[in-house]
């Protein structure tokens, strides 16, 4: 069966409630996810000929603790990408993302942020801006 794309806009919500010390109830959770994609997600033609291109994402922040970034090559998830410190407020992190146009925000310690470092960025409908990445194909080999 096939997995039905999410709607723009769309929330999945699943509610969790954790018992007190000493009830036996089972406990209950509630987590969200919003379809961040807003209908401008990656511009490829994923097909099986794509190669992958080495992506190196660098930040840097004097007192950021933790640093994640979150697009659409990640269904805007920033746990799947996080940076790494070398410290002195330095961030980074490589990737390998096929050929193509991308959208996605820095998440420094929680709080959403476009890339100071990108060429361009674009209106989000949360009154931000997202970052553009814009990932070249490898030249052809002769």
């Amino acid at each position: 069966m096939a997995r039905q794309r999410l709607p723009v806009h769309s929330v999945e919500a699943k509610r969790i409630d954790l018992p007190k010390p000493g009830d036996n109830r089972p406990a209950k959770l509630l987590f969200m996810k919003h379809n961040h994609d807003h209908g401008r997600s990656h511009e490829n033609g994923h097909g099986a000929s794509l190669q992958l291109v080495p992506v190196r994402f660098e930040f840097t922040h004097p007192t950021a603790t933790t640093v994640c970034i979150a697009g659409s090559f990640n269904q805007w998830r920033p746990e799947a990408k996080i940076l790494h410190s070398s410290g002195a407020g330095r961030w980074w992190k490589e990737t390998a993302l096929a050929p193509g146009s991308y959208e996605y925000c820095l998440v420094v310690d929680g709080q959403w942020m476009p890339d100071p470092l990108a060429k361009e960025t674009v209106p989000n409908p949360f009154g931000g801006r997202n970052s553009v990445l814009k990932v070249a194909a490898p030249p052809k080999a002769i």
